[in-house]
């Protein structure tokens, strides 16, 4: 999740029980190329673990070189992302467009794992289009490659984001005999109640939260609490909200610098602020300021409200 994950939300979700996270995802071609933006993507805390470098790349040897010194940053698995779904990067053949292209995945794949002493994980989708939809027998193939849990999203790369998930595949998967690594579902999981339904019906290991958990990173407390006691917490009132937005937002501006905080900040405030009434003025007015001070002023302003 490119300017999600990074080390400051990291860092705000982790306190809220997450169990894995992964860093944002990482060109392979930027790490052989010792850019520092990618190389800043790698950073890390040790109260982060365990902890995932996550690399995408189109040539099996950059991924695998890409591996290698992602290695050496001593993360706890190296994730290889096979799923994401947005232009820029499946054009240039990265992501999920190696679903259309599964002997370069796998080989990808066997290289990689070949090339590090660290477990290899990988995400990726039920297929490229509704025609291709083979998530099954490509699991079976990314487990014979070496992989040590595999992660699937409920859609098509042709259906984006759009539709609803289609779990029924992901529990083909899990339910395959030969399958013996763990098996992660992903799509669609936006509360603790839809959590519980989602591991119960279909029966994987473990889920995995994307887009819910952004602006919300209490979300993860809420689906434990669900899934290991039953019990349905309410999400913090506004001022502890406010809180932890602050404590959000300081930490991208001690890592960022503060407009480039700022501006990457705004995709996380509807999030913060969802559910509460009379909220969207205050919204708007956190879109348009490019002042830290006006920033905090604002935020002060709705805790107080």
């Amino acid at each position: 999740m490119e300017d999600v994950t990074d080390p400051p939300y990291r860092s705000v979700c982790k306190p809220f029980g997450v169990d894995i996270m992964m860093t944002e995802f990482i060109s392979s071609e930027g790490l052989i190329r010792d850019a520092k933006r990618s190389n800043d993507k790698m950073l890390f805390r040790e109260e982060e673990r365990p902890v995932g470098i996550q690399i995408f790349g189109s040539s099996v040897e950059t991924v695998k070189q890409a591996a290698m010194i992602a290695e050496a940053s001593n993360p706890d698995f190296i994730d290889l992302n096979f799923g994401c779904p947005v232009k820029k990067v499946v054009v240039k053949g990265c992501g999920a467009a190696l679903m259309k292209d599964v002997p370069r995945m796998i080989e990808m794949t066997e290289a990689v794992v070949k090339s590090t002493n660290l477990p290899v994980t990988v995400k990726t989708r039920l297929g490229w289009d509704e025609q291709s939809k083979h998530i099954v027998e490509i699991a079976e193939m990314l487990q014979d490659a070496g992989i040590q849990a595999i992660s699937i999203h409920g859609r098509t790369r042709a259906q984006l984001y759009g539709g609803k998930a289609d779990w029924t595949l992901i529990a083909a998967v899990k339910n395959n005999p030969r399958m013996k690594i763990p098996v992660f579902g992903n799509g669609d999981i936006t509360s603790a109640i839809v959590a519980k339904e989602m591991k119960t019906r279909y029966g994987v290991d473990g889920l995995m939260i994307g887009r819910a958990a952004v602006g919300n990173p209490w979300i993860f407390r809420e689906i434990k609490s669900y899934l290991e006691h039953g019990e349905l917490i309410p999400p913090p009132t506004i001022s502890a909200r406010m809180n932890i937005l602050t404590r959000h937002l300081l930490e991208s501006v001690e890592y960022k610098g503060i407009l480039p905080a700022i501006y990457e900040m705004r995709k996380f405030y509807s999030g913060y602020l969802r559910g509460f009434p009379d909220i969207k003025k205050y919204r708007m007015r956190l879109m348009l300021a490019n002042d830290l001070e006006e920033v905090q002023k604002i935020i002060s302003e709705i805790q107080e409200s």
